[in-house]
């Protein structure tokens, strides 16, 4: 039990933490801040692979499985992000 209450005062401490970092992202540094996230995030991808091929129990599987989900939206989603902005660069012929 004093392990889930240390969880997740990490987990909501984490939280904080981090909306305070994105708010004080100005706008303009926001997409290639992303874009270089999106290859820190392919850590949770791999975090999420551990979890879901765990002989733990049906619950542990299931949520790594959701993590392995939304961590490979969330990468993907990246990426073509900054796929689009990088295009608004390019020349016109």
């Amino acid at each position: 039990m004093e392990d889930l209450v240390m969880y997740i005062t990490v987990f909501v401490l984490a939280m904080f933490v981090g909306f305070e970092v994105i708010t004080k992202v100005p706008p303009t540094l926001h997409t290639p801040l992303m874009s270089g996230a999106n290859a820190i995030s392919g850590i949770t991808v791999v975090g999420a692979l551990i979890a879901a091929g765990s002989q733990n129990s049906g619950l542990a599987k299931f949520l790594g499985l959701l993590a392995l989900i939304f961590a490979t939206v969330n990468v993907v989603g990246g990426f073509l992000v900054t796929h689009r902005m990088l295009e608004m660069f390019r020349r016109k012929e």
